[in-house]
């Protein structure tokens, strides 16, 4: 995938650049694999304000895709590959030989016509979704299940790949796009190449509209801010946090752990951070 540079007419396009999507198919999503996806901007269910600087945006249709990839030892063809606005990879659209349709996250490589299968007995291929016991060790994998059967939750973004570092009994080790080592079930699925669209890192918004377009609102600093409403407020002109910096509700801001979860704590064989 390329990106596209557009030549500076303005302040907004000086900047910018977009993926050229000469690796999409220019088609209509199934009908079949879409649901409408009503907004929240940023609210919980009653109504307050949980994730801040949300809200407006292009309306979107959100597409089913399947993390699970349980159409055990049915081979299906890639009929297409196409843009999904709800995430940064793109999908590919599968034709199983038993008449089912699914989308799939589009690996590195995957093109239109081949062939995808999940199962054990599946070739070691983009695309293709194997048991973590059946996978060579040093391999490239990505939508890597946690819990068996839940379908994959990591290494799903665009361009990322974790590798399948070594297996010592029922547990791998697996080391993520973070440099995080951490154990795996082998039981646990996981889909053979990177993610594609890996260019997406290199794209450059431009200008604030297109923040506007996807959903995201202008954030205000602190220091602008009365002490009533931020902990970094006040003062004469314009002035420092005078100490730590702070959320709006005191929280250390910067180099505080958050992490709490003593159950997996466990399975991190490396952090990513020393």
């Amino acid at each position: 995938m390329a990106v596209k540079r557009y030549r500076p007419t303005s302040p907004g396009r000086r900047f910018m650049s977009v993926s050229s999507f000469a690796d999409v198919d220019k088609v209509k999503p199934e009908r079949s694999l879409t649901v409408s996806l009503k907004k929240h901007s940023g609210r919980n269910f009653q109504g307050r304000i949980t994730v801040r600087h949300r809200g407006g945006g292009h309306r979107r249709i959100y597409r089913i895709i399947d993390f699970r990839r349980d159409k055990v030892d049915i081979p299906g063809r890639v009929a297409s590959i196409e843009y999904d606005p709800n995430r940064s990879a793109r999908i590919a659209l599968i034709h199983y030989r038993d008449g089912e349709k699914r989308y799939i996250l589009c690996p590195e490589g995957l093109a239109v016509n081949d062939q995808v299968m999940a199962g054990e007995k599946s070739d070691i291929r983009p695309g293709n979704s194997l048991p973590l016991s059946r996978i060579p060790l040093g391999t490239t994998i990505h939508n890597l299940e946690l819990q068996l059967g839940r379908g994959g939750q990591l290494v799903r973004s665009a361009g990322v790949g974790a590798q399948l570092v070594a297996r010592e009994g029922r547990m791998a080790q697996l080391r993520m796009p973070s440099g995080e080592v951490r154990l795996v079930d082998v039981r646990c699925s996981a889909t053979i190449g990177q993610v594609g669209n890996s260019d997406h890192s290199n794209e450059t918004w431009g200008k604030a509209g297109k923040s506007r377009w996807r959903g995201f609102r202008p954030a205000v600093r602190g220091s602008t801010m009365n002490p009533f409403d931020h902990p970094h407020g006040g003062g004469e002109g314009r002035s420092g946090p005078g100490g730590h910096p702070q959320t709006p509700w005191g929280k250390p801001a910067l180099g505080h752990r958050t992490r709490h979860n003593k159950a997996t704590d466990r399975m991190i064989v490396r952090r990513r951070k020393k």
